[in-house]
């Protein structure tokens, strides 16, 4: 009787694949999304805005950054899950990944919302809905993997300052 063990063991190549995929993913949709919004840094410079406002060429430099970070965290999830022998475990991240995804469909639209639409309120009242998305994903993410845990800490605090910016602009124009 041979005793077959079902490996879960990517190659390196699998690895790197996978995880260039990842960052690809929330980084080409935040491509995509400013070529659809157009010049939204130059319609940012025109509003009255709250005070800490950051310059308009920071929003670039930062999204680029946490994309990549919510990136790594979704391949962290995923290859929790995938090497897991537990069910549970597997299940859990299928659930964080869904939430991932979701979250991220949420973060793509605001800035047509915002920039394109022009809906300050509406766009302010989705961005609450995606925080709350970012913390339940943080939330089933801590059981998972601490690194992906603290990896998508820095996409709350700026989407907590992105939900302030917001307000302030929605309340100044």
């Amino acid at each position: 009787m041979t005793n077959k063990k079902q490996t879960h063991k990517l190659s390196i190549w699998g690895q790197i694949w996978r995880i260039v995929l990842a960052i690809a993913v929330p980084l080409g949709g935040g491509f995509l999304i400013s070529l659809v919004s157009g010049d939204a840094m130059s319609k940012f410079s025109e509003f009255n805005q709250p005070p800490l406002a950051p310059p308009a060429w920071l929003f670039p430099v930062a999204w680029t950054i946490l994309y990549v970070l919510m990136g790594i965290a979704s391949y962290l999830i995923w290859k929790k899950g995938y090497n897991s022998k537990k069910a549970a475990e597997k299940s859990a991240s299928k659930t964080a990944l869904v939430i991932y995804a979701v979250q991220l469909v949420f973060n793509f639209v605001w800035t047509p919302l915002f920039f394109n639409l022009g809906w300050y309120w509406p766009a302010f009242i989705w961005l609450m809905v995606m925080w709350i998305l970012i913390i339940t994903l943080m939330a089933k993410t801590y059981k998972l993997s601490r690194s992906a845990f603290w990896l998508l800490l820095p996409y709350l605090i700026w989407c907590t300052f992105a939900a302030y910016l917001n307000c302030g602009i929605a309340i100044l124009n």
